[in-house]
């Protein structure tokens, strides 16, 4: 079944290579970096999604990460309501917010701008990666945070000394799915972005098809660029498949 599944998913994937070889073969992929398309560097759209990714990852991490830590391990009065509270935005989606954050970040003056982009995309990710480091601080022993606060350590050394080394698995997790995401978003960048030199990976997807014709030798380059920009999400799956399941596996299992 697994196996199966592999072949249907890959398939697109294949087509795609295969049609970027049949006419110049190699040379569509290098034509893409020396020859723009639609006046657009594909090295360009790579940066702009990186810059945004960087934006995005973060301020998720800046923030979930500590607050994982505070509702896992630290008791204060309202802990448990403000914890669902949070978790409770993960069933808003993000065209229900589309008009509000617009106006926002037009009067923040953020319009084609690195964290007029990221910051969205953080808001929507912030409540999974909450969920996801409790998740995480559950399944750190109490024996270890109980430890360092015998030999003197602060809430503040606690984190950063014991509890950061030990979550390094559900960070990277965290990681490469913002990343991950970031790469692979669509709405935001089309919502903030109106300079064709902001335009993102995902953006240029479209952007390539409108400045190509349906000749073969056009049809070739445009393949090379779905192949080409369909590598960074492939390679950080690859790379990150082992802290991605074990970080979403993590906090599961309660001793």
């Amino acid at each position: 079944m697994l196996a199966a599944t592999a072949l249907l998913w890959l398939f697109p994937a294949w087509s795609a290579l295969r049609e970027a070889l049949k006419v110049d073969g190699l040379g569509n992929f290098v034509s893409l970096f020396s020859n723009p398309l639609g006046g657009i560097p594909i090295w360009r759209t790579y940066l702009n999604s990186v810059l945004n990714g960087i934006v995005h990852t973060a301020v998720v991490l800046g923030v979930s990460l500590p607050a994982g830590y505070a509702f896992g391990k630290l008791r204060f009065r309202g802990r448990e309501t403000l914890f669902y509270a949070t978790i409770l935005f993960l069933a808003i989606p993000g065209t229900a917010i589309l008009v509000p954050l617009y106006h926002v970040t037009q009067e923040l003056g953020l319009f084609n701008t690195h964290l007029g982009i990221g910051l969205p995309e953080a808001a929507l990710t912030v409540p999974f990666g909450v969920l996801l480091m409790r998740n995480y601080a559950d399944n750190v022993p109490d024996t270890l945070l109980e430890a360092a606060v015998v030999d003197g350590a602060g809430h503040l050394q606690t984190f950063t000394r014991i509890f950061v080394p030990i979550a390094r698995p559900a960070i990277v997790n965290l990681f490469v799915m913002c990343f991950m995401w970031s790469l692979q978003d669509f709405l935001w960048p089309t919502v903030f972005n109106t300079h064709p030199e902001m335009t993102t990976a995902a953006q240029a997807v479209a952007t390539f098809h409108n400045a190509l014709s349906a000749s073969p030798v056009d049809s070739a380059r445009y393949s090379a660029s779905l192949v080409l920009l369909a590598l960074p999400a492939v390679l950080l799956v690859v790379f990150g498949q082992r802290f991605i399941t074990s970080g979403l596996t993590s906090g599961a299992i309660k001793d």
